[in-house]
């Protein structure tokens, strides 16, 4: 686990009994879960897991810090600054593979603890802007996500896929509250959301302004999966946010938790373990996550389970199939 001084961690953990107290030299590791801002569900379920891991993990502090999404998670993951990340799909295979934004990068450095829910790319415009398809993205003002985020990354996938680069338009690279504020005040003229439905920011910005939703259509789903092999169809519930009346098609890919190879395999059982269990107290903090289970993670999971992992799912009676036992 990453050693880190008390000051960082901040009034999330003094509910730890006794903590204050500890002699410098006695002060705990600290479990770090890299989550992203504040606006995203990475964050409301990311607290929720450290204290559920807190809690329930003997000798385990958590502390679920804020970022700027996927790259950057995995990044620090992979230069040991964290020990959990969040982490779209389409980085985690990345990240794994050595490939995309972690060319260079050795491979095989990350495994998967747990699948999450699915990441859902959301295009969102004011109504009236005249954006109803990808392709309207042309010559426009467009927030693509955050740099380090996952969101960009899916955005600049879909759109290059559809030849749509980013000289074609004005891309703005903000995170999820700053899209949110920049279409309320008509400083962009589209943004990208990557992640659970409903987001907060979304629910917010429809309350203010008409907010339509941009459907990613059956064919340039096809053609990003043609270069991203995480994506699959889905779709957007219809009363997801105020005013949209129906079902809207887009892509997702899926959200897992990461950690090292190198983690032990002890930790990795009971980190796991720890979730699995607390899956309905997860719902009830926000609603993807009732996709959180074991039959959840090896249907999705684009990469490989941390040794960890595949025992206690052995263990408790699933088969693990062997695209996800680690063989490096």
């Amino acid at each position: 686990m990453t050693r880190r001084p008390l000051a960082i961690v901040g009034s999330a953990l003094l509910c730890v009994v006794g903590l204050a107290r500890c002699a410098p030299g006695d002060r705990p590791d600290i479990l770090a879960l890299a989550t992203a801002g504040t606006g995203g569900v990475y964050y409301v379920l990311g607290g929720s897991i450290a204290e559920i891991w807190g809690r329930d993990v003997p000798e385990v502090v958590a502390v679920a810090e804020v970022t700027g999404g996927s790259v950057e998670n995995l990044s620090l993951l992979m230069t040991g600054q964290i020990d959990v990340a969040f982490s779209m799909g389409t980085n985690a295979l990345e990240a794994y593979e050595g490939a995309g934004s972690f060319e260079g990068r050795d491979p095989g450095q990350v495994l998967a603890l747990v699948a999450l829910y699915a990441n859902v790319l959301q295009l969102a415009t004011i109504e009236g802007s005249g954006v109803s398809g990808l392709q309207d993205l042309v010559g426009r003002r467009v927030s693509v996500g955050a740099p380090g985020s996952g969101t960009e990354v899916g955005a600049r996938n879909l759109l290059e896929a559809n030849g749509i680069g980013y000289e074609d338009f004005q891309p703005q690279r903000l995170n999820f509250n700053e899209t949110a504020n920049a279409l309320r005040d008509g400083t962009v003229d589209a943004g990208f959301w990557s992640a659970g439905p409903p987001v907060s920011t979304i629910m917010d910005l429809a309350t203010a302004r008409a907010v339509r939703l941009i459907p990613i259509v059956a064919e340039e789903v096809r053609r990003a999966a043609a270069v991203d092999p995480t994506l699959r169809p889905d779709t957007i519930p219809a009363q997801a946010y105020s005013g949209q009346d129906a079902p809207v098609e887009t892509l997702s890919t899926p959200n897992i938790l990461a950690v090292r190879a190198d983690m032990p395999e002890e930790l990795a059982y009971a980190l796991v373990e720890a979730v699995l269990n607390a899956r309905q107290e997860l719902a009830g903090v926000h609603p993807v996550a009732r996709r959180i289970s074991a039959e959840y993670t090896l249907d999705v999971s684009p990469i490989p389970l941390h040794p960890g992992v595949v025992r206690y799912l052995t263990e408790h009676s699933h088969e693990v199939p062997d695209r996800l036992v680690e063989s490096r």
